[in-house]
């Protein structure tokens, strides 16, 4: 049994009605996951519907030794959807990096709940599409940006999200999962950024902007570059 409230509090279903509530804190259970563990691997067979309640989940492709990350869910984000609704195997391996909680909500009780109350049916599309947008966009990212661009524009992220110095928000490993590359060419650029005089160590994993604007130079002027070469092959 779930607490009503637990539910409530998740933007997804905090607007269904009491019958869709109730059917889903009757039925629905929470796994903990800890920090790498594996949800489930890619080729398995679904059966749930997983909604993060705490820490984040980051699903991965792995192709020729290397992993490339289609999309990460974070407090509210859902799992296991497409193959739950096409009915088809986990096309993607899913991966707690820190310790969560998910809601779990099984097939069955999910058409129940649905049927309680079809605004939930909307709500998980919309929520589907989101995610494809967001899958268009990372693509973009990656065929028209150098890995040397991609990591600036990170970096500019980082340090716009709070003051002073800054994590990667992740390790290289993740990182380079993240931007599309290898960890040995994030290092590399991270070695160029620090000898350029972009930005500079400040211990323990953190680091600060020296050079804003030739940052932003790096990615502006590579998005710059992609485009006027793809104007001119149109040509």
């Amino acid at each position: 049994m779930i607490d009503r409230m637990v539910l409530a509090q998740l933007e997804l279903l905090s607007g269904l009605n009491d019958h869709a509530i109730d059917a889903l804190a009757s039925g629905a259970s929470t796994r903990t996951y800890e920090p790498d563990r594996i949800l489930w691997r890619a080729g398995s067979k679904p059966g749930d519907l997983f909604i993060v309640l705490e820490g984040e989940v980051r699903v991965v492709r792995s192709r020729h030794g290397r992993q490339h990350v289609i999309h990460t869910e974070g407090v509210g984000g859902t799992l296991g959807d497409v193959a739950l609704f096409h009915g088809s195997d986990y096309p993607a391996t899913a991966i707690a990096t820190r310790r969560t909680r998910c809601l779990v909500i099984s097939r069955d009780l999910l058409h129940e709940a649905i049927r309680q109350d079809p605004t939930l049916a909307l709500a998980l599309l919309e929520r589907m599409a989101g995610r494809v947008r967001q899958l268009v966009e990372r693509l973009d990212r990656i065929a028209a940006h150098t890995v040397h661009a991609r990591l600036a524009a990170w970096l500019l992220e980082r340090h716009g999200a709070g003051s002073g110095t800054f994590t990667l928000g992740a390790t290289q490993l993740e990182l380079a999962e993240e931007l599309g590359t290898v960890r040995e060419v994030i290092v590399r650029s991270l070695r160029h950024l620090r000898d350029a005089g972009m930005i500079r160590s400040a211990g323990r994993g953190r680091y600060a902007v020296s050079d804003e604007a030739s940052l932003r130079a790096i990615a502006f002027d590579s998005r710059s570059s992609t485009s006027r070469a793809s104007v001119s092959h149109r040509k």
